[in-house]
């Protein structure tokens, strides 16, 4: 099993960022996806999770009208459209496999500042 997030980056406050998580080595479309973040000093959280044909997605309340997670299980990948970005959104985003056993992705850096 293989996750490899990208599409991080330095953005200023209000602007967009697109992640992305590319997934291997298992049949992506059977297993629901999640992204988290973790912010210095602070413990990882749930941002979104997303089931495996895409219904019923969930947001963290902080997030929620601002960011969007979809997939394309085709592609085997999972995103995380970031949009109205604030400097407390600043983390390193994680994306991890659900189920039984869980797997996650190496992170990608965000940093909201001006």
């Amino acid at each position: 099993v293989q996750l490899v997030e990208s599409g991080g980056g330095l953005v200023q406050p209000g602007g967009s960022l697109r992640l992305s998580c590319a997934a291997s080595g298992f049949v992506f479309s059977s297993y629901d996806m999640s992204w988290y973040r973790q912010a210095p000093g602070k413990e990882r959280e749930l941002v979104a999770l997303i089931s495996n044909f895409g219904s019923r997605p969930n947001y963290t309340d902080s997030v929620k009208g601002r960011f969007t997670i979809s997939r394309d299980n085709a592609k085997n990948t999972v995103y995380l459209q970031m949009n109205s970005l604030k400097p407390e959104d600043t983390a390193v985003y994680y994306c991890k496999r659900n189920g039984f056993k869980e797997y996650w992705g190496q992170g990608t850096q965000v940093t909201v500042s001006s």
